[in-house]
């Protein structure tokens, strides 16, 4: 169940944010079924899951995601798209929704998950509302780098989308009112031939600048 230290620092060195896609080269199914599949098992604190991934594939629908990407020809050029958002909030309806879920995939009494639920619901009433959704934020990002490794594993490319208004993204996408909200997008597929920056060394500070033992 394991690759080898070698495959998995190439696949790293191999991957950047490719800016350039070859439209003409689609995902196959089954695997963009294992992109998919890598999303869901994403970890989360508690297990909550604050996020939705919106798969777009629409091209009319990419084309106006594009518009509010400053254009960026990722968007509709590359094998798939994927908007990330986050959960607006942290309330008592998603925590009993994951109780539940839990229960019916572990087993056992809402008693035995009882102390998890008040630790949790602790946590949430702790905080503001805003202070919930930057924590969801800040949990949908662990979504995107899993998603970005996944993707370097399996050879496929991929672009984070950062460069984007995502307030207009959630117009576009009906998310106003829904209890999530845009976070980044990120872009799938296979490099374009003459992507430039494919050739281009990755360029990072050295590792005992970055990397401290104590």
């Amino acid at each position: 169940m394991t690759i080898t230290p070698e495959k998995l620092i190439a696949s790293l060195s191999w991957r950047y944010a490719t800016k350039q896609f070859d439209s003409t080269r689609k995902i196959p199914a089954a695997m963009w079924d294992v992109i998919e599949e890598s999303l869901v098992l994403t970890p989360s604190s508690f297990g909550l899951q604050p996020w939705k991934f919106l798969v777009i594939e629409d091209p009319g629908i990419r084309s106006n995601l594009c518009a509010e990407s400053w254009k960026q020809p990722q968007v509709t050029e590359a094998s798939h798209y994927i908007v990330l958002a986050a959960r607006t909030d942290l309330n008592a309806d998603d925590i009993d929704a994951w109780m539940s879920r839990m229960g019916e995939i572990q087993g056992g009494s809402p008693e035995t998950r009882a102390p998890l639920k008040g630790m949790i619901e602790g946590f949430a009433q702790a905080m503001s509302h805003e202070a919930r959704h930057g924590w969801n934020i800040r949990q949908t990002y662990i979504a995107l780098g899993q998603l970005m490794a996944c993707a370097a594993v399996l050879g496929i490319d991929a672009c984070p989308m950062e460069g984007i208004s995502a307030a207009d993204y959630d117009k576009i996408l009906g998310l106003e009112g829904s209890g999530y909200a845009t976070v980044v997008g990120c872009a799938l597929g296979y490099r374009a031939a003459d992507d430039k920056y494919a050739a281009i060394p990755k360029a990072r500070f050295e590792r005992a600048r970055m990397i401290k033992h104590v």
